[in-house]
């Protein structure tokens, strides 16, 4: 299946409200100037943060590559080790903390990309054939589509229990860093600053699928399908997460007849 098509079977068998979001870090010139030469992107007019990129992708529909210079966010930018740590970073999570040691200690402990990154995008899934291949696939689902999700990663890669990897912040920044320095998925609640610049619902849950495991995850939701539907709290419903008790007595329909 191609990505567009991936895209379309999620959009419809989750229910998605948001486009899923690829995303690619690019430490090789040459893939920089493939994308830039094959792709239709936008780039952030004013420094911005990373998950405020992401509202263009999951909600407009649009690619949106940027490098340092793009990314107005200190947590993110010690993220993506486009900095190495300093005082302002440990001040800047003073608010979390019971003391600045444990400030030091908790921001050293969050997950960092190797040094050397060149740019980012971010991108719908289904835009991305023949530009990139995703390295972390990143969803703002509600908690039943973030279960199915979770369910079908554990089955299609033979991983139980799933641990997901919950830091103070840095949610969507370092909750993909996670996912793609990992290769594990990742399930994360929206942090302060993806709930107020990165716009996330307050019934909303991060899922972060890596890029080489996800297809396997898509396949896995394929095979449901084939057998009965998309659901796994009602199979054979077409719904991911009808709320309608099993064995209630009222609420039954019948076809009608003729």
């Amino acid at each position: 299946m191609t990505y567009k098509e991936i895209q379309e079977l999620l959009m419809k068998e989750m229910r998605l409200y948001h486009y899923p979001v690829a995303v690619k870090y690019f430490f090789d010139q040459a893939e920089v100037d493939h994308f830039k030469e094959n792709a239709e992107f936008h780039i952030p007019l004013k420094a911005m943060t990373f998950c405020q990129w992401e509202i263009a992708a999951r909600m407009k529909g649009q690619t949106v590559y940027s490098d340092r210079d793009g990314l107005g966010c200190g947590n993110a930018v010690y993220a993506f080790a486009w900095k190495e740590l300093d005082e302002n970073e440990i001040k800047g999570h003073a608010k979390y903390v019971v003391n600045m040691e444990q400030a030091e200690k908790f921001v050293k402990s969050k997950p960092r990309l190797p040094e050397g990154l060149l740019g980012i995008a971010v991108a719908p899934l289904g835009s991305i054939d023949g530009i990139f291949e995703p390295d972390t696939v990143h969803f703002y689902c509600d908690n039943m589509q973030a279960y199915h999700l979770a369910v079908d990663y554990a089955a299609a890669t033979d991983t139980h229990p799933i641990r997901p990897n919950i830091t103070m912040n840095s949610s969507a920044c370092a909750g993909n860093v996670f996912s793609y320095m990992e290769q594990e998925f990742n399930m994360v609640p929206a942090c302060s600053g993806s709930y107020n610049a990165g716009k996330t619902e307050r019934g909303e849950i991060n899922v972060m699928i890596p890029g080489k495991k996800f297809k396997k995850v898509v396949q896995r939701l394929c095979d449901r399908i084939e057998l009965a539907s998309s659901a796994i709290t009602k199979p054979g419903d077409g719904f991911p997460g009808q709320d309608i008790c099993k064995n209630c007595p009222l609420i039954i329909f019948k076809k009608e007849k003729k």
